[in-house]
């Protein structure tokens, strides 16, 4: 029986990680990190749903970039999902840091929600710079709009 053989050769984009693209993502992974951290030690268990949920999110769109899998994958456009979850866990992680801030009784409490509002702030300018690239940027083709 012949299968027909399909080129699944994976390519990584090295360059990512260089990237402003990568080096947002990866700072928010570590500040939300950090703030998992900090909430885990003061054991809130919807901060750490919360913190845990959108490291895991980043994560995937990191890998989904450097795996050049959003080029495989073509049926989304993942710039515009990329900008609804960034503006979305800007949010998220605002709201959840002020209530940290504000009610905290545990000093990891405090601690997280303060590293929660980096992490916010880098969302927030993640969004801006693809909405910005989204929005103003010249007629693309369809392989040009995937890579961001």
């Amino acid at each position: 029986m012949h299968r027909d053989h399909i080129n699944a050769t994976m390519e990584v984009d090295l360059a990512l990680l260089k990237s402003t693209k990568g080096l947002l993502k990866i700072s928010e992974m570590v500040c939300v990190f950090v703030a998992f951290v900090c909430y885990a030690v003061a054991s809130r268990p919807v901060y750490i749903a919360a913190t845990c949920m959108e490291f895991f999110i980043t994560l995937g769109f990191l890998l989904l970039y450097l795996l050049k899998l959003n080029k495989m994958f073509t049926l989304f456009f993942w710039p515009l999902i990329d900008v609804f979850n960034s503006f979305f866990a800007a949010a998220l992680m605002c709201i959840l840091s002020l209530v940290a801030v504000s009610t905290y009784t545990v000093k990891g409490t405090l601690s997280g929600g303060i590293v929660g509002f980096v992490a916010a702030a880098l969302w927030s300018l993640d969004g801006y710079i693809l909405f910005k690239k989204i929005a103003f940027n010249k007629p693309r083709t369809t392989t040009e709009a995937q890579t961001g």
